[in-house]
C-alpha cells in the first residue's frame, strides 16, 4: 500500500511540473518550484530587482515563465574549446603565427 502511495505522490508532482511549463505567468510559489529556489531567496532576487518580475497591484508578485528563462541563460559559460579558437584566431589576425 504505502508503494502505491508513494508512486502516486511522485505522478502527482510530475502532473504540476508540467502544469508550470504550459503556464506563461507564474505566481510566487509557482516560481520558487520552477526555479528550485527557496521562499526567501527570491524575495531578495526581486527585492533587488535581480530578477524580472510584476506587481500589478503593489502586492502579489508575479513572473513571465519566457523571461525567466532568459534570466536563467543570461551569464553562459565558454567552454574551454572556445576559448582556444578566440584565442587562434586572435593571433593569427594580429599576424604572430605564420601559418
Amino acid at each position: 500500500m504505502d508503494e502505491i502511495l508513494k508512486r502516486l505522490e511522485r505522478i502527482e508532482k510530475l502532473i504540476e511540473s508540467q502544469n508550470l511549463v504550459r503556464k506563461d505567468v507564474l505566481n510566487f510559489n509557482e516560481c520558487c518550484d520552477y526555479l528550485e529556489l527557496s521562499q526567501s531567496h527570491l524575495y531578495k532576487l526581486t527585492s533587488t530587482g535581480a530578477i524580472p518580475h510584476y506587481k500589478p497591484n503593489g502586492k502579489k508578485i508575479y513572473f513571465r515563465r519566457a523571461e525567466l528563462d532568459e534570466w536563467l541563460l543570461r551569464n553562459r559559460t565558454t567552454t574551454q574549446d572556445e576559448i582556444e579558437s578566440k584565442a587562434a584566431d586572435y593571433l593569427i589576425k594580429k599576424g604572430r603565427i605564420q601559418l
